[in-house]
């Protein structure tokens, strides 16, 4: 198991920036894959970005070159900047670890942080 720790959302006017962070409560490097996801008004939930035990990187299409995902792990902590804020990014956005008990993977979620992009 894994606990998530999400921080960092609020409100930024349109062009801005916001960093998430999302702490975990045991080792990243025994987590197969990290990532974000969100869930705008009325929006099913979607993946933003994800970085891998290795870490490799996966941004969906509309975070490129906006977006970046990090992760420090000394600290066990997966992070993600948010640059050149758009009205369409407003969402809660979610922490992800996603952990392989052998061919079986589990899915954990964060308690999910708000993120308003408005003038």
């Amino acid at each position: 198991q894994v606990q998530l720790v999400e921080s960092g959302g609020g409100l930024v006017q349109p062009g801005g920036s916001l960093r998430l962070s999302c702490a975990a409560s045991r080792s990243i490097f025994s987590i197969g894959a990290m990532g974000w996801y969100r869930q705008g008004p009325g929006k099913q939930r979607e993946l933003v970005a994800t970085i891998t035990s290795v870490g490799r990187t996966n941004y969906a299409d509309f975070v490129k070159g906006r977006f970046t995902i990090s992760r420090d792990t000394a600290k066990n902590t997966v992070y993600l900047q948010m640059n050149s804020l758009k009205p369409e990014d407003t969402a809660v956005y979610y922490c992800n670890a996603q952990i392989y008990y052998g061919a079986e993977r589990r899915d954990y979620w964060g308690q999910g942080t708000q993120v308003t992009v408005s003038s």
